[in-house]
């Protein structure tokens, strides 16, 4: 496996980071009795992503880089869930959904290549 430089070199990270601010742009929409529920949770979940990829690269073991990789993992199967959730509110509307989606689940699939990739390395 080739050296990164930089975490932010990395397709994931980036798709990561185009993922938050469709997350944001999507629930500046929700009704603001949200703001402190789902429109909070979900931008939670959605900067989880690469903020944890960037951290696992940080570190220096290759089971603490796994680690991190499954955390961002797990903050994106948490999103799917809130999106499924606000879909089914009618706080976004199935074409939104469909974009959106499409993108974290390239995101999901790139996140377990990594994971298994890495953890190939430790066995």
């Amino acid at each position: 496996m080739a050296k990164i430089e930089s975490y932010k070199n990395l397709i994931v990270w980036q798709k990561s980071i185009i993922l938050v601010k469709e997350v944001y742009q999507l629930t500046k929409n929700f009704p603001r009795s949200e703001l402190y529920g789902l429109t909070s949770q979900m931008r939670r979940s959605a900067i989880s992503i690469p903020s944890n990829i960037a951290e696992g690269y940080g570190r220096k073991s290759t089971k603490e880089y796994a680690q991190f990789y499954g955390i961002a993992f797990g903050s994106a199967r948490e999103l799917e869930t809130q999106l499924i959730i606000a879909r089914e509110l009618q706080f976004i509307n199935v074409s939104a959904f469909a974009k959106i989606d499409t993108l974290l689940n390239e995101i999901l699939r790139m996140l377990n290549t990594m994971i298994q990739k890495i953890r190939s390395l430790i066995k």
